[in-house]
């Protein structure tokens, strides 16, 4: 039997840290002593508390029948009082939160939602693979914006031609950012709400490290800049607030009816998430303290380890405020060698090409595959 796939799947280059994965594979059968720097996983336990809660709802039978489709309410409103706590930000916890399973589950589908066939989505380069592969998925036309070191690796909103403007449906953003570590203030998300009402383009910003920042800094919600509640929604994990990247937990707030588009998706795909793991995340979101103070430590004295080290080998790199990726300048003399597998489709070699063209001076962290 000849089985072919769908053309969609020809257009979608194989899953970068998939790949990366099955390569670090191969070099180990090899015998191959590897140093890896991994992908943006924690390598921290999950508090004990959160576990705890896991158990006692475990074991409750309430829990093993389907739960809502929006998220427990418990949850939701656990996740408007943390929103307030944090960055004085009050919602409706029936309409402006959605639980996700995982906020890559959601950022993958909303595009199914807002972007019809031949619509563009603004993506930013470098940037989480999901946003350009949800774009694809959804028939859409991914327009790549550049990130700048002389423009603090934010996009130029400005050098968006207005052809490509008037035919965007989503501008995907995210800060802090995967992966170069760059951080956003408030005049940069006032230009993305002016550009955004202009245009009339949904707003998606990615805040999943939002809670990874060092030396007292706190970054931002998009949601705090006039305007942003009327043009966008903002996505976030438990997976790297609270260590916790395979309870596979998250959520959307913000715009009722743009949580109300991605909803009715998700409702015809997938059934929410266990209830026991929503009471585990109303136990982190209530009850600890954010950021963990243990695990910014760890991750303060790693940066400021790994940054020496750089510096004293002569490489540049700055010192990030946020994240736990490292954006390194590769000196000219020094060759990168291209370990990405250039198989698969033409489209998807050329894919592979023009990924480590754009990155062939750079040296980062592999990013983060799952929110």
């Amino acid at each position: 039997m000849r089985i072919e796939m769908a053309k969609r799947i020809d257009q979608i280059p194989p899953y970068l840290f998939a790949e990366i994965d099955k390569k670090k594979e191969e070099m180990r059968q090899k015998g191959i002593d590897l140093i890896d720097l991994g992908i943006g996983d924690p390598d921290l336990p999950t508090p004990k508390p959160i576990i705890e809660r896991l158990k006692k709802a475990a074991e409750n039978p309430k829990n093993h029948r389907y739960p809502s489709y929006p998220g427990m309410i418990e949850f939701r409103t656990a996740i408007a009082q943390w929103y307030e706590r944090r960055f004085g930000i009050q919602l409706n916890p029936r309409t402006e939160v959605l639980s996700l399973i995982g906020s890559k589950e959601g950022i993958a589908h909303i595009p199914l939602a807002f972007v019809n066939p031949g619509d563009v989505v603004l993506v930013p380069s470098p940037g989480y693979p999901v946003y350009r592969v949800a774009t694809l998925f959804a028939g859409g036309i991914p327009y790549s914006l550049p990130l700048r070191k002389e423009n603090g690796f934010l996009p130029n909103l400005s050098e968006v031609p207005e052809a490509i403007a008037k035919k965007a449906k989503l501008l995907f953003i995210n800060y802090p950012n995967n992966p170069t570590s760059a951080i956003a203030e408030r005049p940069f998300f006032e230009e993305v709400v002016a550009f955004a009402q202009h245009h009339q383009i949904i707003v998606c910003h990615d805040a999943a490290y939002s809670e990874i920042a060092f030396n007292g800094y706190q970054p931002l919600s998009f949601l705090e800049v006039a305007g942003a509640r009327e043009v966008g929604v903002e996505f976030h994990s438990l997976s790297k607030t609270f260590n916790m990247t395979g309870w596979r937990i998250g959520f959307a707030v913000g715009h009722s009816e743009i949580l109300l588009g991605l909803g009715r998706v998700k409702s015809n795909i997938d059934s929410s998430l266990f209830q026991a793991i929503q009471e585990a995340g109303t136990e982190a979101l209530s009850h600890l303290d954010t950021p963990l103070p243990e695990t910014i430590y760890v991750y303060e004295r790693r940066r400021d380890i790994m940054v020496k080290g750089l510096r004293d080998m002569g490489l540049e790199v700055d010192r990030p405020k946020a994240t736990f990726y490292l954006w390194i300048r590769v000196p000219e003399d020094i060759p990168l060698p291209i370990c990405y597998p250039l198989n698969g489709t033409g489209r998807n070699r050329r894919y592979a090409r023009k990924w480590f063209w754009r990155g062939r001076r750079r040296l980062y962290s592999n990013g983060s595959h799952g929110r």
